[in-house]
């Protein structure tokens, strides 16, 4: 099995049960998980039967303990996690990678017998020291020959860490330094248009209105500033709801300027309809996931099979409560063949 190394922040996710507003549950109890982008790659990972490693820092406190416990209950190895006496699990503002420094991991330790890293667009977002700790890792398993995935994960309201520049210029900033590095970028339908101003043609994401014939160009014009970029994976989300979304996807492939879309019915474009969702929460995490596993997969790294099994492992994970997609490879393969009726299988 090949061996994925993944770097991130990683919280305490704090839920109300019966979907209860906090006020509604406080005083209370609170259901408490442990989930970031990156964990939740790892932990997509290891459910598909991978190798996965997750790389972060934690305080060392009962509360680090218990998230290294859960990390480890799912297979993830934890065994390069920093723990530092400063910092929380509970707030990005001091959170522990947010105050911890770039020279404070051993990459080439880390990355040894690894043939995938991955990171995101969240973990920069939050201090300095994180960009700086991403951008590090990212040019270590570059030179190491370590394939590189980035997800864009724009979020808007964090990259505050600069007050000299806008949030979106520090992210753009910032990101292009990153992706010079990246052999493939994730990114959902309008993160490129956010951080690296691409946008797709005649599409609003706001309204839910994709024009999915776009989306090849915004992949050619991501090579085309990152030649080093040899794929670029897209998940497209159209919101008729809160709890009804089309779910689809595209991987483009530089060398052969190929665009494959999933799922495909009857040689056309047809998204799944997910029509209860229970949590979207980590849809695009399980995507990067699925497209991961695949393509280090002798028998599903072909594009086509490769975008249609990320799209089926993250509609997935839509029908699961919490960060992360428990979905197996059986799973997933099911439903990718076209098993979708969601009849129990004895």
């Amino acid at each position: 099995m090949a061996r994925v190394v993944t770097f991130g922040e990683i919280m305490g996710r704090m839920a109300a049960p019966n979907s209860l507003r906090l006020r509604q549950a406080l005083p209370g109890s609170l259901d408490v998980t442990f989930g970031g982008a990156e964990a939740n790659v790892a932990g997509s990972l290891t459910m598909l039967g991978a190798r996965a490693a997750f790389v972060t820092a934690l305080p060392s406190n009962a509360i680090g303990d218990a998230c290294i416990a859960a990390l480890r209950a799912l297979g993830i190895d934890t065994e390069h996690i920093v723990r530092t006496d400063e910092g929380r699990l509970y707030d990005r503002a001091g959170s522990a990678v947010s105050l911890t420094a770039a020279d404070s991991y051993d990459w080439p330790a880390i990355l040894d017998g690894a043939v995938w890293f991955h990171v995101t667009g969240i973990t920069p977002s939050i201090s300095r020291a994180a960009a700086e700790a991403t951008l590090a890792a990212s040019r270590a398993a570059e030179a190491a020959g370590v394939t590189v995935s980035c997800d864009l994960n724009y979020r808007k309201k964090l990259w505050r860490w600069d007050p000299s520049t806008s949030p979106r210029e520090l992210a753009e900033d910032t990101m292009r330094q990153v992706l010079q590095h990246a052999d493939l970028v994730v990114a959902n339908e309008e993160d490129c248009a956010a951080v690296l101003g691409i946008h797709a043609a005649e599409s609003n994401v706001e309204a839910g209105d994709l024009r999915i014939a776009s989306y090849p160009d915004v992949a050619r014009r991501v090579v085309a500033q990152f030649p080093n970029v040899t794929k670029v994976g897209i998940t497209l989300r159209e919101s008729i709801s809160a709890s009804h979304n089309n779910w689809s996807a595209m991987l483009y492939c530089a060398e052969e300027d190929g665009a494959y879309f999933a799922p495909m019915q009857g040689g056309s474009h047809r998204p799944y309809e997910i029509r209860n969702i229970i949590d979207r929460v980590g849809g695009g995490d399980a995507f990067s996931a699925g497209l991961i596993f695949a393509l280090t997969d002798a028998d599903l790294n072909s594009p086509d099979t490769a975008v249609r099994f990320a799209t089926a492992a993250s509609c997935l994970a839509h029908s699961i409560v919490g960060d992360l997609n428990y979905s197996s490879r059986a799973e997933v393969e099911s439903l990718m063949s076209g098993s979708g009726s969601g009849r129990v299988v004895r």
